[in-house]
């Protein structure tokens, strides 16, 4: 398959710029300007989202709040407000609304949307996805970046090309040169790990990438070689789905005390277990797979997982399989975090398949306007 044989789509993808650390310097004005880490703090927990302030000492989200506060001294932590940012991102998605209702969260702060056509019979996908942005800034005070290309691949990477506050559009003419130019780590899906492994097989920008066959990329990266494959030739046919079936649910709690006693994990996790519960039956879900999450006091991280013979949802079934997961294995150390997930979701099953691209298609004309 090559690319001019792939439907064109009018893809903008829209992510605003540090979102929890902006909402909170936007609510507390004296935060303006500062250093701000949302969630941890300089003794226990994660970073959960820095402002860019915090970002110039190498404050990142999933840092540990002792790190934060290392790398940045003078770093003010503040607690998560997930209601207030489920606000704003409602008012958001009804801005994202005026313009077309082919929209797909991938979480509170950004979205996929397909504009080909539109509510505002606006040619312009650029144009589009700077009036939204303007609309979110002039209504919340808020920026966003935007990415605008042929499909959500390409536009999740130019989305993060101008960042803060700005945006890039790759149209289908520019697609190739785009990816060859680009380092393999800027590639989404392309973690640490595997940017390190294509850096020691000689592959270092997608020029580098496109250059081996998709023979050798299965036998060095499994089934996502064919994956590395296609994306690098812009090879991506996956729709803009306004319902994105959720694949797993979890919740987790770090301690303000690390857990040496497995009666304590066991309350600790009826506690979360109720909390998963609540969500699957408010969601009226169930699912297969229960898996328990253990981080230590050394931040060494396990995973244990059962999958059960049918669908569940109920809090004696999953805190007993979770019990039996903890058991399973004595810990081997002191407990910091616990986590619960459940997956093989029952609403997930119909969505396994894959997209086939075919609905939908906007053939490639000169005249085609990005």
């Amino acid at each position: 398959m090559m690319l001019d044989e792939i439907p064109i789509r009018k893809i903008i993808h829209v992510d605003m710029d540090a979102f929890y650390a902006s909402v909170e310097q936007l609510d507390d004005p004296s935060l303006r300007g500062k250093p701000v880490a949302v969630g941890g703090s300089e003794k226990r927990g994660v970073v959960s989202a820095a402002s860019y302030e915090a970002r110039k000492f190498g404050v990142r989200s999933a840092m540990t709040g002792v790190q934060a506060k290392k790398n940045c001294p003078h770093i003010i932590f503040v607690k998560p407000r997930f209601d207030r940012y489920r606000e704003i991102s409602k008012h958001i998605r009804s801005i994202f609304l005026e313009y077309t209702d082919l929209i797909e969260p991938l979480s509170l702060d950004e979205a996929y949307l397909d504009v080909t056509e539109n509510k505002k019979g606006n040619p312009s996908a650029t144009l589009i996805a700077g009036e939204i942005r303007n609309q979110i800034f002039s209504d919340l005070g808020l920026t966003a970046s935007a990415g605008i290309s042929i499909n959500k691949f390409v536009a999740k990477i130019a989305s993060d090309y101008n960042k803060p506050n700005g945006q890039k559009t790759v149209p289908p003419e520019e697609v190739l040169d785009f990816l060859e130019n680009l380092d393999v780590r800027k590639f989404y899906g392309v973690g640490k790990v595997t940017a390190s492994h294509m850096y020691d097989l000689g592959m270092f920008t997608g020029k580098d990438l496109k250059k081996k066959s998709l023979e050798f990329l299965e036998e060095h990266f499994g089934k996502s070689g064919k994956y590395y494959y296609q994306a690098v030739r812009g090879i991506h046919t996956s729709r803009v789905k306004p319902h994105r079936i959720q694949k797993s649910l979890a919740a987790e709690r770090t301690f303000s005390s690390n857990l040496s006693s497995e009666i304590f994990m066991i309350e600790k996790l009826n506690q979360i277990a109720d909390e998963v519960v609540r969500r699957l039956q408010k969601n009226t879900n169930s699912g297969k797979t229960v898996t328990l999450k253990i981080k230590y006091s050394d931040f060494s991280q396990q995973t244990r997982s059962r999958t059960l013979e049918g669908f569940v949802n109920d809090k004696p079934t999953i805190i007993s399989t979770v019990k039996d997961l903890l058991y399973q294995e004595k810990p081997k150390d002191s407990v910091r975090l616990l986590g619960i997930s459940i997956s093989n979701l029952k609403n997930a099953i119909s969505d396994n398949k894959a997209d086939d691209g075919k609905e939908g298609n906007v053939s490639v004309q000169l005249q085609f306007e990005f």
